[in-house]
């Protein structure tokens, strides 16, 4: 039996989607869901733009998750995933990242749907899921709380 490639590809990057989703974070999948879930909403958002390189697997998405334990933390949750759902990731970056370079993974929080605090992936990469955690945490107790 052959698999095709698509397939193959979602198989081996369910597991990344499940990562996030399992800790309440809500795909979006569409630019209509990226223009409903973030456009001038009141309260905050946090939206991670999810990717298979090693240090989303390594450091985004666990730290993510522990600054997520935290008492302060975002009235909503999302997550694009970046070579995946294009078209949503697209939409993200231009509406609502487009002052910083395309960049995945990274994390962004928005406060009454304006940016306020963003970590691309040059402040991913090199850093353990415990810092990414404490720069998130800090960023949620000024915005969040």
């Amino acid at each position: 039996m052959v698999m095709s490639f698509d397939r193959y590809m979602r198989d081996t990057v369910q597991p990344m989607r499940d990562e996030l989703t399992r800790i309440g974070i809500e795909e979006l999948r569409t630019p209509e869901e990226v223009a409903d879930k973030l456009g001038n909403e009141e309260g905050t958002a946090l939206l991670v733009i999810n990717s298979v390189c090693g240090c989303a697997a390594g450091q985004c998405r666990p730290g993510v998750a522990l600054a997520l334990e935290g008492e302060a933390k975002p009235d909503r949750l999302y997550t694009v995933f970046a070579g995946q759902d294009k078209e949503a990731t697209a939409a993200a970056r231009e509406q609502f990242l487009a002052e910083y370079p395309p960049s995945s993974p990274s994390i962004a929080l928005f406060k009454d749907g304006k940016l306020v605090h963003f970590i691309p992936r040059h402040r991913i990469e090199d850093r353990s899921a415990e810092m990414i955690a404490g720069d998130l945490t800090a960023a949620f107790q000024t915005y969040c709380s």
